[in-house]
């Protein structure tokens, strides 16, 4: 894993706490967006013509990597674009359950569209709130985070999985932002009808660029509106044949970044999702014992078995001001301030980050 880290500049300059916000640009990737953009600048327009293939090729790879079939994928630029595309295509009279506090694209898109919603808590019996609302109120559609953006707290899959076979005509839409890149992920046996994500965070893609997968099933649900050009490759005979995904790909999509989509996901797998996956498990569990010595962890946090590697501490501006002037980068969130660890982190930097907290506290 050294040498790996070694691809990463920042990381000789910095403690990097802050893939929660973004991942981190890689020398390979760089080589590749610079060879990328110079064979534009030989070529122009026939070297771009000639790319078009590499937007299936990443489409193939989204699919390898998630195990999803190409025809029920839609590559995006982000997840908001697509989910606010998407939900133009759901019937306004589907009941939703949404969680309190959950990131702002996930829940306004359906708040803003008059859809009736109901609210569940996010403590340490999330899992049990949802059950709880979907039992007893005429819900149709759950659609959450898998990993919560303030302070880290991951739902249950399995929970997922058992609540889809209970409840079959459910609709779970995810946001998988926070999620995709940290673990290995199998979306065909998730339960999970609709995933989502942004690809530059965990999965180091960089921006613009993103994905939406979907079951077979639940195509049938939604009524999409969107449609342009490039949905049917520039073929303007094909207009009355476009499929269900094609129409959340309505323009074009650049080469640059989804190719960079391509490229990270076959780095990441080139270094095992597997050890990805053991890697930011240690992480988790040293960070959250860490902190839980020095009382900055929220109730929920500690109270719940599993956790992703994001954390929010308790700290004001004086203890961010000096983890800043320490070299670690992270984020001010809510009350506290957010530290989040990918598997280019160590456990020396949670050491380190300890050390500075231990001077201020």
């Amino acid at each position: 894993m050294q040498g790996i880290v070694k691809k990463f500049p920042v990381l000789g300059q910095y403690i990097y706490a802050n893939t929660a916000a973004s991942g981190l640009l890689y020398d390979d990737l760089l080589e590749w967006r610079q060879e990328h953009d110079l064979d534009f600048l030989i070529g122009g327009i026939p070297m771009k013509s000639a790319c078009l293939g590499l937007i299936s090729e990443t489409r193939n790879t989204v699919g390898t990597f998630f195990n999803c079939k190409q025809e029920n994928i839609a590559l995006t630029p982000n997840f908001s674009l697509g989910l606010n595309m998407l939900l133009e295509g759901l019937d306004k009279k589907e009941r939703v359950l949404l969680l309190e506090n959950d990131y702002p694209s996930v829940n306004w898109p359906f708040e803003d569209r008059g859809f009736p919603i109901t609210y569940a808590r996010i403590d340490e019996n999330l899992e049990q709130n949802i059950l709880e609302k979907i039992s007893s109120e005429d819900i149709s559609v759950l659609a959450l985070s898998l990993v919560q953006w303030l302070n880290g707290v991951q739902i249950d899959l399995d929970f997922l999985r058992s609540l889809k076979k209970e409840h079959p005509e459910l609709i779970i839409i995810a946001d998988g932002t926070q999620f995709c890149g940290t673990t290995d992920f199998n979306f065909e046996a998730s339960g999970i009808d609709v995933l989502g994500a942004s690809a530059y965070k965990w999965l180091l893609a960089g921006h613009g660029n993103g994905f939406f997968l979907f079951q077979d099933d639940v195509k049938a649900k939604f009524s999409l509106e969107t449609i342009g050009l490039n949905g049917v490759n520039g073929d303007v005979t094909m207009k009355e044949s476009i499929r269900f995904t094609e129409r959340l790909e309505p323009g074009h999509l650049d080469t640059l970044n989804f190719g960079s989509l391509k490229f990270s996901l076959e780095f990441l797998s080139d270094i095992g999702i597997g050890n990805i996956a053991t890697r930011n498990r240690n992480l988790s569990l040293m960070a959250k014992k860490r902190f839980s010595e020095l009382g900055l962890l929220e109730d929920v946090v500690l109270a719940r078995e599993g956790h992703s590697t994001i954390f929010n501490i308790k700290g004001d501006d004086t203890v961010y001001k000096k983890l800043t002037e320490n070299d670690v980068v992270c984020s001010r969130r809510g009350n506290g301030i957010r530290l989040s660890f990918h598997f280019y982190n160590s456990e020396n930097d949670i050491d380190r980050i300890m050390g500075i907290l231990k001077t201020v506290l």
